[in-house]
Formats: structure tokens, C-alpha cells, sequence
């Protein structure tokens, strides 16, 4: 019993203004965002995040089955702001992944993704995103870079780059000056 109130109490968003690193992935880990235009969902919404929803947004990185983000609510809903932005991007790749003649796999995708829905009470009748964010606050500097240096080197953990910097879809570009794919906020102290 303990163990569980533990776990549900380490997951949730307690300081509604706090800074907080996520993770969350596609269901079954699925490598969904191999193409341009699913990506492009996701910078979208994080623009749209941004100037609609209060989102500050320190430090993010797109892998091929999930997302890593540090990130702040200036409306103090970080709860709210997920969710809406699972939502919406679920919407917006199946829509995508179903009017993509060029992809390969839009059966398998869909059905795969239906599959999950059916097994979730919650879905009407696809489910894109698992269910957990894993909300971590972020306290301290150090914290702060421990986190920011896990999201940036995901991708060269994962075998896809050499370097941080080179992986298209991350804020370690926006750290060496390149702000070609999305503006991140100023976390204040890091060069």
C-alpha cells in the first residue's frame, strides 16, 4: 500500500509552478516519428503551446517513439497543458499517418493504435500517447543540467548521432545558437 501511494504521489505535478522535466512515448514505443510531417505536428503544437497556453519550454528532444521535454506553465497548469498537448498532437499524427499516401505503414500504425484504444477505457477508439508523463520537479542547478544533458545526449545513446547538436529535433542546436526548428526559453544560468 505504501509502495503505490508512493509512486502516484512521485508522478504527479505538486508545484503547479515549478519546473519540470516529462517523458512520454507513443504507445508500445512505437517509432512513429520517422517522417518530416509528424514532426512537424510537434513543433507546431509546441509553437501554438507556447504563445496560447503559457508553456516555457528550457530544453526538448523528439526521439522516434518518445518525447522529453523541461518546461514550465506560466498559468501554473502543467497538468492541463499536457494533456491538451497529447491531445491535440495524437489527433493531428493519426490525421497525418492517415492521409500520408507515402506511408508504408498506415495499416499496421492504425490498427496498432486501435488495438491500444480497445484496451484503454478511457479511448473512444485510438490511443496514440501511453497514459503517464512522469513529472520530475526540478529543484536545483545541478538537477537542472542533469536533465538537460540525459535529453540532449538520448539521441546518441540511441545510436542515431555522433553529437547532440546533430540530432535535427533538439535543443542542443538551440544551445550552440540554432533556433531553426523551435525557440526555447532562457533558463538563466547555462551558456
Amino acid at each position: 500500500m505504501y509502495f503505490s501511494y508512493a509512486m502516484s504521489r512521485n508522478y504527479k505535478f505538486h508545484n503547479k509552478s515549478g519546473l519540470y522535466f516529462v517523458s512520454f512515448a507513443t504507445i508500445n514505443w512505437i517509432d512513429v516519428f520517422t517522417r518530416q510531417i509528424y514532426f512537424d505536428v510537434l513543433v507546431d503544437s509546441i509553437n501554438y503551446c507556447r504563445k496560447e497556453k503559457g508553456m516555457e519550454l528550457y530544453c526538448y528532444c523528439f526521439m522516434p517513439s518518445h518525447v522529453h521535454f523541461i518546461f514550465r506553465s506560466s498559468k501554473s497548469e502543467p497538468s492541463e497543458l499536457l494533456r491538451d498537448f497529447k491531445r491535440h498532437t495524437s489527433k493531428k499524427v493519426i490525421e497525418c499517418i492517415e492521409n500520408n499516401p507515402q506511408e508504408s505503414r498506415k495499416e499496421w500504425l492504425l490498427w496498432m493504435l486501435e488495438r491500444a484504444g480497445k484496451k484503454n477505457a478511457t479511448t473512444t477508439k485510438r490511443q496514440f500517447w501511453q497514459q503517464n508523463n512522469k513529472p520530475i520537479e526540478l529543484w536545483s542547478e545541478k538537477v537542472i543540467k542533469q536533465k538537460i544533458d540525459y535529453i540532449h545526449n538520448n539521441p546518441v545513446e540511441s545510436g542515431l548521432v555522433v553529437n547532440p547538436e546533430d540530432w535535427k529535433y533538439s535543443s542542443a542546436r538551440n544551445f550552440q545558437d540554432d533556433a531553426t526548428i523551435l525557440e526555447i526559453d532562457d533558463i538563466g544560468f547555462i551558456n
